[in-house]
């Protein structure tokens, strides 16, 4: 498959969110670059994003490093999105309601069966590391 242009990448979280499953909380990133094995893409933190305490949900970062760390595997010489092995996050900052954060997804390394993903979640205003999550999936056999 290749890698795709940021158009497709937008009609594939565009589908992704218009489905009545899970992913829909996803509505309002916006996919904003693409290279190959890399994805960036920006969330406003808004108040359906928040916890308790007013800032981004650790739940809904964990999703962004899932998906936004597909898009990018899906997005090399491979292009499958394979399935999730192991994930996991380090939380750094809150990001606040009204925050503008960069979700940057890169591939590190991808094998026969394994593809390994680093994702950053930074705060576009300050540069200031909010999490940073490692995502490893299980490709298949080709």
């Amino acid at each position: 498959m290749g890698s795709m242009t940021l158009n497709s990448l937008k009609q594939i979280m565009k589908a992704m969110v218009d489905h009545a499953g899970f992913d829909r909380v996803l509505n309002r990133v916006n996919v904003l670059s693409a290279s190959p094995g890399k994805v960036v893409c920006e969330l406003r933190v808004e108040e359906e994003h928040t916890n308790r305490g007013g800032t981004l949900h650790g739940g809904l970062t964990a999703t962004l490093v899932d998906v936004i760390s597909t898009m990018a595997i899906m997005n090399s010489e491979r292009g499958a999105p394979g399935v999730s092995v192991d994930m996991n996050i380090t939380y750094m900052n809150a990001a606040k309601m009204g925050e503008d954060v960069l979700i940057t997804a890169q591939v590190l390394k991808q094998g026969r069966t394994l593809a390994f993903a680093t994702v950053d979640l930074t705060s576009k205003a300050t540069g200031k590391l909010i999490a940073q999550g490692r995502h490893t999936k299980h490709l298949g056999s080709s």
